[in-house]
């Protein structure tokens, strides 16, 4: 099934929280939506959903329309909220034959589907669902939203919160479903998981600002990026914004990320410069861009 979003506008009071947003998601594609907190990206999961109504244009999944046939639309899709939302005080077993009931299945029938994830946290069945660590509540939640055996799957930041090791693991597990057929729309505040996608969409203030692949988005970066790095990190920032010809200047974990107004960039030049402003221990190195410095180009236009 795939996802058509046509110039979806959605407000709350004075707060646009999405604005003529438009995309499509293709049958079988794992699709990241990729952007911070407050970018629009819930709002857009819930409207997909049927659990929000847009106050302009249109959207479909699959062949339904997300009003008029929301029925539908909620017997094929799972969905997985940002904030963990089983019953804490039902065990995963409980949890899990609850949602199984709800959707008129058993677990016994989809039990292939889920089997991957479900013998991870298996051990822990009698476990109430609010004692599970953050990475087991993911997987519970996974589970349930796959109970039911959906062709499209949200899941709205399911890493946020979650230790790197669960977060891989996750990721794999994606790999995994969608290797079975099911589409997958996941929205995600790390850049890094962006890589991991067919395709992803850059959002910020409720507006799209690219759509493409991972990889030809960075390929597609006008400008060279130079990791620098100096004695005083605090200080070099400073000096960098204030040279005549930054372009752009953001740290960037332990290097500073750094783009020339000028083609013919002179890293002697800089070095120069920064060493008078009594910096020292200074390092200027070409690097390639990433999916976080194509954001931050995007939104700085």
């Amino acid at each position: 099934m795939s996802i058509l979003v046509k110039n979806i506008s959605k407000s709350y009071g004075d707060l646009i929280a999405l604005k003529n947003l438009t995309l499509e998601v293709k049958e079988g594609e794992l699709f990241g939506l990729i952007g911070p907190d407050g970018a629009g990206k819930t709002s857009l999961f819930r409207i997909l959903t049927t659990l929000l109504i847009a106050d302009e244009g249109t959207a479909t999944v699959g062949d339904f329309d997300v009003i008029s046939e929301y029925k539908e639309i909620r017997n094929s899709v799972g969905y997985m909220p940002g904030q963990f939302s089983l019953y804490q005080d039902l065990t995963v077993e409980e949890n899990l034959n609850f949602f199984a009931t709800i959707f008129g299945t058993t677990v016994e029938e989809n039990y292939d589907l889920i089997k991957d994830i479900y013998i991870q946290i298996e051990p822990f069945k009698n476990r109430r669902a609010g004692k599970l660590s953050g990475g087991m509540k993911q997987k519970l939640a996974l589970c349930c939203a796959l109970i039911h055996n959906p062709k499209v799957l949200f899941l709205d930041e399911p890493t946020t919160g979650v230790d790197p090791v669960s977060r891989k693991e996750f990721w794999e597990m994606l790999k995994r479903l969608q290797q079975k057929g099911i589409t997958i729309l996941v929205s995600t505040p790390y850049m890094d998981e962006a890589a991991l996608c067919d395709r992803i969409a850059l959002i910020q203030h409720g507006k799209i600002l690219d759509i493409e692949s991972p990889q030809r988005i960075v390929e597609n970066f006008p400008k060279k990026i130079f990791n620098v790095k100096a004695s005083n990190m605090y200080q070099l920032i400073k000096s960098l914004k204030s040279y005549e010809n930054n372009y752009s200047v953001y740290p960037f974990g332990e290097f500073i990320h750094y783009t020339d107004k000028r083609e013919n960039f002179s890293k002697e030049e800089l070095k120069l410069y920064l060493e008078s402003q009594n910096l020292s221990e200074i390092t200027i190195e070409s690097t390639h861009p990433t999916i976080e410095d194509v954001f931050m180009e995007l939104t700085k236009e």
